[in-house]
């Protein structure tokens, strides 16, 4: 599992979230949903900070774009992080699933 994530995020920078997350509901399906996305997450900021600086070595990082995007997103970690560890389960599973499911009607009409 650890090697088909690495050759996806690294290839399409994707990998870590989506698939992580549905290979290990599927592995260890008795694991809350909290406890999947936390593991997923951990795993993901490991997994996406050396193909990151494999991206930085070689001149692919466009630092405006980066920026903006860090603007954005690090309020938001915050909020979703503080969010879901006070949802309850039957809320969670639901939510992510629907979340998987447009992402992949994304990526095969695109």
């Amino acid at each position: 599992m650890g090697l088909l994530l690495g050759v996806l995020v690294t290839l399409s920078s994707v990998g870590a979230g989506v698939f992580g997350v549905m290979v290990l509901v599927t592995l260890f399906p008795a694991l809350s949903m909290i406890r999947v996305i936390g593991t997923d997450v951990t795993h993901a900021v490991l997994l996406t900070l050396v193909a990151g600086l494999g991206h930085l070595s070689m001149g692919n990082v466009d630092w405006n774009l980066l920026g903006l995007l860090l603007i954005g997103s690090l309020p938001m970690i915050v909020l979703g992080t503080t969010w879901s560890s006070r949802m309850r389960e039957d809320i969670i599973r639901p939510m992510l699933g629907f979340t998987l499911l447009l992402l992949s009607a994304r990526f095969i009409f695109m």
